[in-house]
C-alpha cells in the first residue's frame, strides 16, 4: 500500500496556464501523488500558482534546473524554500561551488526543500552529449556528476531510470533518485530516450517517478495515476 506521508508519483504539469493546470489538479488528490511545476508553466503563472497548489494540499517539486555563478543560485534557491516548495533542482553540472552556495542557502531557510541535482537529461543520447564535448556514454557521465552532488551536499539527483541501480550501489540507499523517462507500459515514450516502465524503474531503485502525459493526457487522470499505483503495488 502507498503511504500517505510519501506518495511516490510526482505528477509533471506540462500545461500553458493556470486554467488548465487546476481542472487538472482538481481531480487529483494530494495523499496519492506530489505535482511539478516546470520552465513554461512557472514563467506564465509564477509563484502566485505554486502557492495554489501548496495551499491545495500538495507537495510541489519545483523544477527549474538552476544553473548559474554560485550566488545567484543561491538566492534563488532561497527564493523557491521561502515559497515553501518540497522540491527544488539545480544542474549538478554547475560544478562542486555552486551546489554547496545552494546547500547553504538552504539550510540556512525556515522550511528547507529537498535539493536535487540534474545530471543528463533523459531526452538526450551518447551522440547529443558528444556534440557537446562529452564523447562518453551517457551513463559515466550521470554517475561522476552524482557523486560530486553527492559530495557537494545534495539530496539526491534526477536521472534516467537505467541509471538507478548503478547509482544506488555506488553511493548508497539513501541517496535521492528522481526519475523521469517513466513510462507505462505501452504508452508512448514522446521525447525520451532512456525509459522504463513505473514498476520496474522502482525495483531498481527509483524513490520517487515523475510522469506526465499519461496521466495529464488521460480523459481519466485520476483513474490513470491509480492504475499506475495498483501496477506498483502501491495502492
Amino acid at each position: 500500500m502507498i503511504s500517505i506521508h510519501d506518495p511516490k508519483i510526482i505528477i509533471a504539469l506540462d500545461f500553458k496556464d493556470e486554467a488548465s493546470t487546476m481542472a487538472l489538479v482538481d481531480q487529483l488528490e494530494p495523499q496519492l501523488c506530489r505535482l511539478k511545476v516546470g520552465k513554461e508553466l512557472f514563467v506564465r503563472c509564477g509563484p502566485a500558482l505554486v502557492k495554489k497548489l501548496i495551499d491545495k494540499g500538495f507537495d510541489v517539486f519545483l523544477d527549474l534546473k538552476f544553473h548559474d555563478i554560485p550566488n545567484t543560485v543561491a538566492a534563488a534557491c532561497q527564493a523557491a524554500a521561502d515559497m515553501g516548495v518540497w522540491m527544488v533542482n539545480i544542474h549538478a553540472s554547475g560544478g562542486r561551488k555552486m551546489m554547496q552556495y545552494a546547500r547553504e542557502a538552504i539550510e540556512k531557510s525556515e522550511h528547507q526543500p529537498l535539493l536535487i541535482g540534474v545530471t543528463i537529461l533523459t531526452s538526450l543520447n551518447r551522440q547529443d552529449i558528444a556534440e557537446v564535448g562529452l564523447d562518453i556514454e551517457p551513463a559515466e557521465q550521470v554517475l561522476r556528476l552524482a557523486k560530486l552532488a553527492n559530495e557537494s551536499g545534495l539530496d539526491g539527483v534526477v536521472c534516467s531510470p537505467l541509471e538507478v541501480t548503478e547509482l544506488k550501489q555506488q553511493i548508497g540507499s539513501d541517496f535521492c533518485l528522481v526519475t523521469p523517462g517513466v513510462r507505462p507500459a505501452g504508452s508512448n515514450i514522446g521525447d525520451q530516450q532512456r525509459v522504463m516502465t513505473p514498476s520496474q524503474a522502482l525495483l531498481a531503485g527509483s524513490d520517487y517517478l515523475v510522469i506526465g502525459r499519461p496521466i495529464t493526457q488521460s480523459n481519466k487522470p485520476l483513474e490513470a495515476l491509480k492504475n499506475i499505483l495498483l501496477e506498483c503495488n502501491m495502492l
